[in-house]
């Protein structure tokens, strides 16, 4: 039998990004999808496939969109851990990277676009020195570009690294990690700038605005070689029926409803603009079900409509906000500290009808995140945790885990901090914060921002510097108005085209994170934005700090003190012992929790100091050295013809020959000593092959005569407490500011 080679139709273009090479390639692989391409950069390489159903999903008001990435640990040579060994649920990273696929490509769909749409990218081959989350970016617009799915790109995306005081465009993983200021990514098409993702080392907004600039242009290369791959391979676009509003209804149901609408959507509080609101949706709603039966779902969505446009109208023309706040305007705040007895650290932060409450927590280094993905790094100290309650807008549903909003918004707040965070030279604890969300009516993660900020101050942590955060909106016009908005609430966003979100100290950025519904934004727009972003940051950062003016200076009695000390690293084996026994016994005696790091480090962390101390002197024993001429108090473990063995330091024994007992002569051993007696030996000498040998001569008589002191812990031997004691319970911050 012949066996027919079959030669797939491989399409590719090479260009460089930043001085490195890219290579996007299509034809070869999972060619019943829509599209695909394989981009490589470096030795990474990510599989992106884009598909969309053939119908429209009958019964929605939305655009079906799912963006996934697919971690798989053989990209990077690894096996995944635990008992079934195979990816299981996405892990954080892959859920943001998701989410980092999702934002720039969602506002160039068409509108009324209600075909299912999926965009999975598969990371293939990870080098770990090239990151794969923007060559998904960059693999979505160009399978989306090449397919048939109608879609208004392509885009570029580019990360920008601060490195040395010099822009890099896509810096590596290790620059990333360990020596940029800047982790700026950045989605754009040839005019605007679309999504923003940021962390930052207080990087000050115009310095921020050039690295943006620099992205734009990087990203323009980008959208150039996806066009010559779509010239060479790129598919018509289809045509598909888009869920347009009937012009006819849409007028009926103004005449209905425009005025009501218009009065109560201008009412100040969220519930009672909500309750009011409804019931016109309601009322007209029914009106409209008695004429048109099998059109009460488009009534819903023409109303929605008009609630858009009346909210947009009365911001750009009247200069009126919903709850009648100016432009510039930032909600009133309420802060609290201190409000929870046994936890480490707590804040209430609220602004308007946003209020967040986080408790932190402090632990040891085995509390420390295991990391499981293509990373370079295994494990991370400071975690901030974001949860979302259904009561938080008045609604009720299950309560399942966190889901892709909880884990962005936490991540984003996360961030914001990191890099204000102590280092663990100067404070080795393991942080944990999660913030609480009470209630929701916009922003609530950089509530999350400021609410961890005073907590992590609340429970003695020196960061850094205080963080704030605020959310910016935008409301633009067809006749060209626009209005940029400071401190948005649920509504705003709802019904705006800008998210963003801006995080930062006194000094600069720390994080940034930009939204649209708009093809894009100029370089002058998001420098008002920024600009108004950090008036508003620093007049939340003063409210802050007129609560709690710096970190406390003390922990928490319930949180754990930790001693530092350091031993020889050849000696760790000693500690620990065969199969952790010695390290186990001491544990189990003291009570306290023992990290030992590579370096020789020891932790030692407890609530009582004594324990702690305890469990000092017995490393210290362990790791002690016999010296020749020092005394000691020993333990006889055993007795021979010519003498007694003493253990002199745990696991070290040595011979005091028959002759060294007394200062007599001695003719039985046990007429001076038995196994168990406690005595003063001097080290006489260490022989070659390390025996030790040991003399009573001169020293304590078993008859209580002078003698010499038994060596201790010295200065030089005790550990660093790396907190001092909390003086007593302390009163919360000032009253609430209003």
């Amino acid at each position: 039998m012949q066996v027919e080679w079959s030669v797939p139709e491989l399409r590719s273009v090479r260009f460089e990004v930043g001085g490195k090479e890219w290579t996007i390639e299509t034809g070869k692989l999972a060619k019943q999808a829509n599209a695909a391409v394989t981009v490589r950069y470096g030795e990474t390489v990510v599989l992106v496939t884009a598909t969309a159903s053939d119908q429209p999903r009958e019964g929605i008001d939305f655009f079906p969109l799912t963006c996934d990435f697919e971690e798989r640990l053989y990209a990077a040579g690894k096996i995944p851990g635990g008992f079934f060994k195979r990816e299981g649920r996405p892990g954080e990273k892959a859920i943001l990277t998701a989410r980092l696929m999702d934002r720039p490509i969602r506002p160039l769909f068409p509108k009324g676009f209600r075909n299912d749409v999926q965009v999975i990218a598969t990371a293939l081959s990870a080098d770990r020195v090239h990151p794969p989350d923007v060559a998904a970016v960059v693999g979505a617009s160009a399978a989306l570009s090449l397919s048939d799915i109608p879609w208004a790109g392509p885009i570029g995306c580019v990360r920008i690294g601060l490195v040395d005081g010099q822009f890099v465009v896509n810096p590596t993983l290790q620059q990333i990690e360990n020596e940029s200021r800047l982790d700026l990514v950045v989605a754009a098409s040839d005019d605007a700038i679309i999504m923003v993702e940021c962390g930052a080392d207080e990087v000050p907004e115009e310095q921020m605005l050039e690295a943006m600039e620099l992205a734009h242009g990087e990203c323009r290369k980008v959208i150039a070689a996806i066009r010559d791959l779509v010239a060479q391979a790129g598919k018509p676009k289809r045509e598909v029926p888009l869920a347009l509003p009937d012009p006819d209804l849409a007028r009926e149901v103004r005449e209905a409803a425009e005025s009501r609408l218009d009065a109560a959507l201008r009412h100040p509080d969220k519930l009672s603009r909500e309750a009011q609101t409804q019931r016109v949706i309601d009322e007209v709603t029914q009106q409209f079900a008695e004429r048109y039966p099998d059109r009460v779902q488009e009534v819903s969505n023409l109303l929605l409509d008009l609630q858009k446009e009346l909210v947009r109208r009365m911001i750009l023309r009247e200069g009126a906000r919903p709850d009648g706040r100016t432009p510039t305007q930032i909600r009133p705040l309420y802060i609290e500290v201190g409000l929870m007895p046994r936890t480490h650290g707590s804040a209430l932060f609220q602004r308007g009808q946003t209020q967040v409450l986080t408790l932190c927590t402090l632990g040891t280094g085995e509390d420390e995140q295991i990391l499981d993905d293509l990373g370079i790094v295994e494990s991370k100290r400071f975690m901030h945790h974001y949860v979302f309650p259904p009561y938080s807008v008045g609604e009720v549903r299950p309560l399942r885990g966190p889901g892709r909003r909880e884990i962005g918004h936490g991540a984003l707040a996360e961030r914001a901090l990191a890099r204000m965070i102590p280092p663990e030279e100067a404070f080795p604890y393991t942080i944990r914060l999660v913030s609480e969300v009470l209630e929701s009516n916009g922003s609530t993660s950089m509530a999350s921002v400021c609410g961890s900020t005073l907590a992590l101050m609340d429970a003695g942590v020196p960061i850094k510097a205080p963080v704030a955060g605020i959310a910016m909106g935008l409301i633009t016009g067809e006749d060209g108005r626009m209005a940029i908005l400071t401190d948005i609430q649920g509504i705003e966003d709802a019904m705006g085209d800008m998210d963003f979100k801006v995080a930062g100290t006194r000094e600069g950025i720390t994080a940034l994170q930009m939204d649209i519904k708009i093809p894009g934004l100029t370089r002058e727009v998001l420098r008002q934005a920024l600009e108004q972003a950090r008036q508003a940051r620093l007049a939340i950062l003063d409210a802050m700090l007129r609560v709690l003016p710096a970190p406390r200076s003390d922990l928490s009695p319930y949180a754990p003190r930790l001693l530092t000390l350091h031993i020889n690293p050849e000696k760790i084996r000693e500690v620990i012992g065969p199969g952790g026994k010695v390290i186990n016994k001491i544990t189990s005696e003291t009570g306290v929790k023992i990290d030992i790091e590579q370096d020789g480090r020891v932790i030692i962390a407890s609530t009582d100091p004594e324990a702690a101390q305890r469990a000092v002197r017995m490393i210290q024993d362990i790791v002690r050295e016999v010296e020749v001429g020092q005394t000691y108090l020993g333990r006889v473990t055993r007795l021979v013809n010519f003498g007694a063995f003493v253990e002199v330091l745990p696991g070290k024994e040595g011979l005091v020959h028959i002759s060294e007992l007394a200062d007599r002569r001695v003719e039985k051993v046990e007429d001076v000593v038995k196994v168990g007696d406690e005595i003063l030996v001097r080290v006489k000498e260490i022989d070659s092959l390390g025996r030790i040998n040991l003399t009573r001569r001169g020293l304590v008589s078993d008859d209580g005569g002078a003698a010499a002191a038994p060596v201790g812990a010295g200065a030089a031997d005790r550990p660093r407490q790396d907190r001092p004691p909390r003086r007593p319970p302390r009163r919360p911050g000032p009253r609430p500011e209003r």
